[in-house]
């Protein structure tokens, strides 16, 4: 048997209003220490990728200055090599010393949307020689085939397996980095347009590449990630598009995180929105977008998850970074910002 959030649903008309998401903007702000970091989980510690994800919440309310100095404490604590470590405490301590390729390209992501946003050249400048080290750590790991491992350890070793999903973030990172690139009038370094083009073969014909120690194909993010890569044509988006609804979606909640576990996720569902908007699906993206809307306090600050068979909000915690999926998959719908359309096209072409 399903439960449900007793929360109702909004009225979709009303999803269009920018204030609902202001407020969630707002919170992820609220959480941003002195030093510019921002937490994602409970304890106060944080990784890279999601304090890059909750930057963009940041930029979407307008921040400027807030913005740039979150950015700068990357700039700061960049390790020489160009990567950041896996975890750290809100006073920036080491907490967790390997090194997620995935991260470092992250950057250019969060970076390019800050500038869709606020046209600050002078500062995407200043972080241009980060974005550089930050691509070319993640790049230098590169195999014949495309593929790149997932970490470095802390003693130095090179992981021995490739995820798909980290792997489709790195691809729109090359993106996102040679198009900042272009704006500073720099071009296209021709080493990135090569790992570029090699990683989208390997992402558009996965089979036997990646995810070789686990089968990750029960998690949804391996079903709508490729999409969110941006390489994959619209017959390739629809299968995955297609996949993701049959296996992993639940009808009035949203995407499930694992597809035998009854845990709806809210950054899964709305990453998945994003997805389907590339897909040319809005009625349905926002349909989802209302559904997921319903984990979240009175306030409209999204929790986690949803256990729909315990009937309760799990874990108890409402991470800034989910609430800035939110925000990118509200704004690739409705066009709140000039930053609306960072995964909808390729960036590339814009500059």
């Amino acid at each position: 048997m399903k439960h449900f959030p007793e929360k109702k649903l909004h009225d979709i008309d009303a999803l269009g209003d920018k204030s609902i998401f202001n407020n969630i903007g707002n919170y992820v702000l609220q959480a941003q220490n002195n030093n510019g970091t921002i937490p994602s989980n409970a304890d106060g510690s944080f990784d890279p990728w999601d304090f890059i994800e909750s930057i963009t919440a940041i930029n979407f309310i307008g921040d400027i200055g807030n913005a740039e100095k979150a950015f700068l404490w990357l700039k700061e604590n960049q390790n020489d090599d160009g990567s950041w470590y896996a975890k750290y405490s809100s006073h920036g301590d080491i907490l967790e010393k390997n090194k997620p390729t995935h991260f470092s390209p992250y950057i250019s992501i969060g970076l390019l949307h800050y500038y869709k946003i606020f046209s600050n050249k002078e500062f995407l400048k200043n972080l241009w020689p980060t974005v550089e080290k930050a691509l070319n750590f993640s790049l230098s790991l590169q195999n014949k085939n495309g593929t790149i491992p997932w970490s470095v350890d802390q003693s130095g070793n090179i992981e021995s397996d490739y995820l798909l999903t980290g792997s489709s973030s790195i691809l729109k990172g090359i993106e996102c980095a040679m198009a900042i690139g272009k704006i500073l009038g720099f071009g296209v370094q021709d080493k990135w347009k090569h790992s570029y083009e090699s990683l989208s073969i390997a992402i558009k014909n996965p089979s036997g590449l990646f995810d070789l120690q686990k089968d990750r194909s029960n998690f949804s993010m391996d079903s709508y990630y490729p999409i969110l890569s941006g390489c994959l044509s619209n017959v390739e988006i629809d299968k995955y598009i297609i996949h993701t609804l049959n296996n992993f979606y639940e009808e009035g909640l949203g995407i499930r995180c694992v597809r035998e576990e009854p845990w709806v996720t809210v950054a899964e569902t709305n990453e998945f929105i994003i997805a389907l908007v590339m897909a040319n699906n809005k009625k349905l993206a926002k349909k989802i977008l209302n559904e997921s809307l319903r984990m979240s306090d009175d306030n409209n600050i999204p929790y986690m998850g949803w256990q729909h068979v315990q009937n309760i909000f799990w874990p108890d915690e409402k991470p800034t970074w989910t609430s800035a999926a939110v925000l990118l998959a509200a704004d690739a719908i409705f066009e709140f910002t000039k930053g609306s359309d960072l995964f909808l096209k390729n960036q590339l072409d814009l500059y």
